[in-house]
């Protein structure tokens, strides 16, 4: 059950941000900081990819209701991602099977990717575009620094990991209706559209 924290670690963190996971992992992996990477995530075609994306999610993050549309098509990526690597983490270990692995990965990425949607859901209300940079860039060095510890401290990082997530939860909860209105104002918008694209007539023609 070694590997339990750390493939909890990963999963949170790939909710988030799972390029960055990847190339996090992938790096200390192929520079031998680490032997807990497997080799698969050491690939270089892999670092390239990786790396590129997180690039796209870097920008993407930061601009307002943009990290929203990233955040809807990243709902299935990113537990997907999560399962991926922590039955690869799993599988090296050998002390969890990667059946399981890839549960806890995948579904605790899924919990922390519904809270980030959230809470950027809630954040896209305020005219500003600040609040999402500072978000975006708190997210970045979370991922970083936990993903980071749990290389040489797993179980503390999972605790830590398991904090910030409960702590999400709670967040989104208490922004329940600043999401609910970022909801209808993007339903406006749709429908606003439709209407400019049929010529404000119902039925179209």
């Amino acid at each position: 059950m070694s590997v339990v924290p750390l493939v909890f670690t990963s999963g949170w963190a790939s909710g988030i941000n799972a390029y960055a996971v990847v190339l996090l992992l992938g790096l200390f992996g192929a520079t031998g900081v680490s032997d807990e990477v497997p080799a698969a995530l050491q690939r270089t075609d892999v670092l390239i990819v990786a790396g590129v994306l997180f690039l796209c999610e870097a920008v993407a993050d930061k601009i307002p209701y943009v990290d929203s549309v990233w955040d809807t098509a990243h709902t299935v990526i990113r537990p997907l991602a999560g399962a991926v690597i922590a039955a690869l983490l799993a599988g090296e270990s050998g002390s969890l099977p990667e059946l399981a692995a890839g549960a806890i990965g995948g579904s605790t990425a899924l919990m922390s990717h519904l809270v980030k949607a959230g809470t950027r859901m809630a954040v896209n209300t305020s005219p500003e575009p600040f609040s999402n940079v500072g978000m975006s860039v708190a997210e970045d060095l979370g991922v970083a620094g936990v993903v980071t510890f749990a290389l040489f401290n797993p179980v503390a990082a999972a605790v830590i990991a398991a904090v910030l997530l409960v702590l999400g939860i709670v967040t989104v909860l208490f922004l329940a209706s600043r999401i609910r209105r970022f909801l209808r104002r993007r339903a406006q918008r749709r429908e606003e559209k439709r209407l400019a694209g049929t010529g404000g007539h119902w039925p179209p023609g």
